[in-house]
């Protein structure tokens, strides 16, 4: 079972950083196809957003370090477009450690400067598949200066204070969400996914408690 697929190694981020876890609503008729406390969870009040969009928010907390998050992500790409209107699907960087900081960091320079559509896909496929070394940040910057990103306004916005502060908020929210593994979804602040089989099971109930949300059951 993928309970906790990348486990985290002690929240040290906040304060080591700056030294550098397909169904339909049923009817009230119909047993709920999930069981809260099984494969997923509600999330202590208050619940805490990423956005404030006004729309039903999936949130996929992730990392670019995480083999799971791999195999995950071209799922989660088709579970985004399959999302009804009203849902809102979000990507949040993980950074449980100091050698996931450059990830997370990557992920807010490729979104700064226009490439994370593009790319996205691609950083997965060149760790983990054709096997690229992309730990360090200077590495990762190599990595997106062949898919044509300056290199110095890669590293200029990934090392930028603002990225710094985005990736403290994460880690704060992240924590405050209980989130220990990745790839691990949140909806809404509210709900957090717990014991998954599969992570065609991850996609079909992040699936089901959008819909549910946005039916305001």
């Amino acid at each position: 079972m993928f309970k906790r697929f990348a486990t985290l190694r002690g929240f040290s981020l906040l304060a080591g950083l700056l030294l550098a876890t397909a169904c339909t609503a049923t009817s009230s008729n119909e047993p709920a196809p999930y069981t809260e406390g099984t494969e997923y969870v509600t999330i202590p009040a208050p619940a805490h957003r990423y956005s404030d969009e006004g729309k039903v928010e999936v949130v996929e907390v992730f990392s670019y370090g995480c083999i799971h998050c791999a195999h995950f992500a071209p799922i989660a790409e088709q579970m985004r477009k399959q999302l009804p209107p009203g849902v809102v699907f979000k990507l949040v960087p993980a950074a449980f450690n100091d050698q996931w900081v450059p990830f997370a960091r990557a992920f807010y320079a490729a979104r700064k400067l226009g490439v994370l559509e593009q790319t996205h896909l691609a950083i997965f496929d060149a760790k983990f598949n054709q096997h690229y070394p992309l730990s360090t940040l200077d590495e990762l910057a190599d990595f997106y200066a062949s898919h044509g990103v300056k290199r110095d306004d890669f590293m200029r916005v990934a090392s930028s204070d603002e990225v710094t502060a985005q990736i403290r908020k994460d880690a704060a929210l992240v924590q405050q969400w209980q989130v220990d593994g990745t790839p691990t979804i949140i909806v809404n602040g509210k709900y957090r996914s717990a014991s998954i089989k599969t992570l065609d099971q991850l996609s079909a109930l992040t699936q089901w408690l959008a819909k549910r949300e946005l039916a305001g059951k």
